[in-house]
């Protein structure tokens, strides 16, 4: 029976996405991989197939792709923006190593690949309002420095060796279901976070940083739309740009305020402001949206009622996170 195989199936889009696929495919025919088994959430423990393994680990990947027979690999083992920084050595062997190793495979066995790409890709020479598919890219972060190199390798692959991989560049992920992974972009979850539990939030960006943002559904949605999609209708093969919305904490902190009275948010910007300053307000995604038929579902209200519904039936009304 062949399967799909999803790595880093710990992290924000991977504890979604194996669950969807799980519910699309079956239980059985989706392979979770991360560093460490995965943890009980909402009270159940996750059903089907996991497998603990570091995708530094080319034989033990080989291993995985030979013992469950993989035919498509959504690779999403990472390290991201902040901890990135902290660790550079350590995120380039995870990003870069790994991805050529998931690429080698997938080369091999005649696979298709998802690999997420990043806005991290971008740089203070890119235009910052609805930046381009095709412009000036200089990461400023070791993050975004494997973003484009994977891109590249992505490109290389298709090209030279026919590998059928796709790639988005995601914007800042929201999701009620994760904790904040160490993204510059976290800020907003942290926030709907605080909000819904009752407390204050300090954010570590001004209040005027205005990024482009993605829910997690729609997150979900354009990556499987991208895989389902007719390869010869693609005509981006590094990374496509994908947009949804796009706002600045003090427009977040509005939108919350209307729905939670007494919510404040103060203002310390740190080492993190640096790395948003580099990045695009929006992104042009008309690419997406003429070869795949790209559209986004939610916008900044109808992402603030869900986070806000589904953080409260979590949280304990006496609880101040």
């Amino acid at each position: 029976m062949s399967r799909t195989l999803v790595t880093g199936a710990n992290g924000q889009i991977g504890s979604e996405l194996v669950d969807l696929l799980r519910e699309r495919h079956g239980p059985d025919r989706v392979v979770g991989l991360d560093l460490n088994s995965p943890t009980a959430r909402n009270g159940q423990s996750r059903t089907g197939p996991f497998v603990t393994a570091d995708v530094r680990d080319r034989d033990a990947l080989a291993q995985v792709m030979s013992e469950h027979d993989v035919e498509a690999i959504y690779h999403l083992a990472s390290l991201l923006s902040a901890t990135g920084e902290e660790h550079p050595d350590r995120t380039w062997d995870v990003n870069t190593g790994g991805l050529k190793h998931v690429l080698d495979l997938a080369r091999e066995h005649n696979v298709q690949v998802f690999w997420p790409s990043s806005i991290a890709v971008f740089g203070p020479s890119t235009p910052k309002n609805n930046t381009p598919q095709q412009t000036v890219l200089d990461p400023t972060t070791m993050y975004g420095v494997t973003k484009r190199s994977g891109e590249l390798l992505c490109r290389y692959y298709h090209r030279r060796f026919g590998v059928d991989v796709r790639s988005l560049r995601y914007p800042g992920l929201i999701s009620y279901k994760t904790e904040p992974g160490g993204g510059t972009t976290d800020y907003a979850v942290d926030m709907y976070r605080r909000a819904a539990a009752g407390a204050d939030y300090t954010c570590f960006l001004r209040s005027d940083t205005r990024l482009p943002m993605m829910y997690m559904p729609d997150a979900l949605r354009a990556t499987l739309a991208l895989m389902d999609a007719d390869g010869d209708a693609l005509t981006v093969r590094d990374s496509y740009n994908v947009d949804a919305l796009s706002f600045s904490p003090k427009e977040l902190v509005a939108a919350l305020q209307e729905r939670v009275p007494g919510f404040t948010c103060t203002y310390e910007p740190d080492a993190r402001q640096q790395i948003a300053d580099h990045w695009p307000a929006s992104i042009d995604d008309r690419a997406a949206r003429a070869d795949w038929g790209w559209a986004p579902e939610y916008d900044l209200d109808a992402m603030t009622e869900d986070m806000l519904s589904h953080l409260r039936s979590e949280t304990p009304a006496n609880q101040e996170g």
